[in-house]
């Protein structure tokens, strides 16, 4: 059974960090693609990024570039964000999810984490 779990959301101020996890069993994040997701209140679901099962990294350029990054560690199977210099416009449940084989649907998501940045 798939499952990926979220964690180190948190409240931060504008300006701070904070390092998303999502730990995963079921699957093998080195050979899957997985991916972040963001919904903030009263908004649609919104891409953050994605790493490929070769590494390669893409990121929602207009909402986070330069200031999130991607990365995973395979021997934890799990997948990392690092947000960097957050603003207020960031406060959102942050999400993974994980892609089966070549389907383009993300199949699984985790529950979620809150993160809240205040002003």
């Amino acid at each position: 059974q798939v499952q990926l779990v979220e964690s180190g959301g948190g409240l931060v101020q504008a300006g701070g960090s904070l390092r998303l996890s999502c730990a995963a069993s079921g699957i093998s994040v080195s050979t899957s693609t997985m991916g972040w997701f963001r919904q903030a209140p009263g908004k649609e679901r919104e891409f953050v990024g994605r790493i490929y099962r070769t590494g390669t990294i893409t990121y929602n350029t207009d909402s986070v570039k330069g200031r999130f990054t991607i990365s995973r560690d395979n021997a934890k199977n799990t997948v990392f964000l690092q947000m960097n210099s957050l603003k207020p416009e960031d406060t959102a449940v942050y999400y993974c999810a994980v892609k089966i084989g070549f389907s383009s649907e993300y199949a699984y998501w985790g529950q979620g984490t809150q993160v809240t940045v205040s002003s």
